[in-house]
């Protein structure tokens, strides 16, 4: 019967420059995809935006600016750019007369649509490159990765499926 070593008091920092890396080469991955996308594509802020919206559809300003960890004036300035860019249109909320809902429009689930699809390709590429081990402990490692972000890790979100705050660059 094998045992396994104890892990090295060093393989949690290991693992999370590890982490790091991966997430900065797919930020470049996913900017390449964006291009690709729309001649004209958003900010990291205005498509955390579009996410939210196409997850939460008709949600108010109030709560998206909850959401994302923004002031409302700056919030309204980013809906202002993707209603300008017509991927997002604000309406009377039926429940309040004070208070406008966000809906994507046929063109901004259209642009979520092909982004997404030019990710995935992009992804699938490089995950059929790995061997059939690797690509296995690659789905071991992420499905404990966000098993971990559920059971409420000191860094992860509240709601860990959310786009991550900060959208003072938009």
């Amino acid at each position: 019967m094998k045992n396994n070593p104890a892990p090295s008091p060093r393989e949690p920092q290991q693992t999370t420059e590890a982490a790091r890396e991966l997430i900065e080469l797919l930020e470049v991955l996913w900017e390449r995809g964006r291009d690709m996308v729309s001649p004209t594509p958003v900010s990291a802020s205005q498509l955390r935006v579009l996410y939210s919206v196409d997850r939460e559809e008709g949600i108010s300003l109030r709560t998206l600016g909850e959401l994302l960890g923004s002031a409302p004036p700056s919030v309204s300035r980013m809906c202002d750019r993707l209603e300008a860019l017509g991927f997002v249109q604000r309406l009377p909320s039926p429940v309040s007369r004070r208070q406008l809902e966000l809906h994507l429009t046929a063109r901004g689930k259209a642009y979520l649509r092909d982004l997404r699809a030019q990710r995935e390709e992009a992804l699938l590429a490089v995950i059929a490159a790995m061997s059939p081990t690797s690509r296995k402990a690659l789905l071991r490692g992420l499905t404990g990765f966000h098993e971990a972000l559920g059971e409420g890790a000191p860094a992860a979100p509240s709601r860990p499926d959310t786009p991550l705050k900060d959208v003072s660059s938009a």
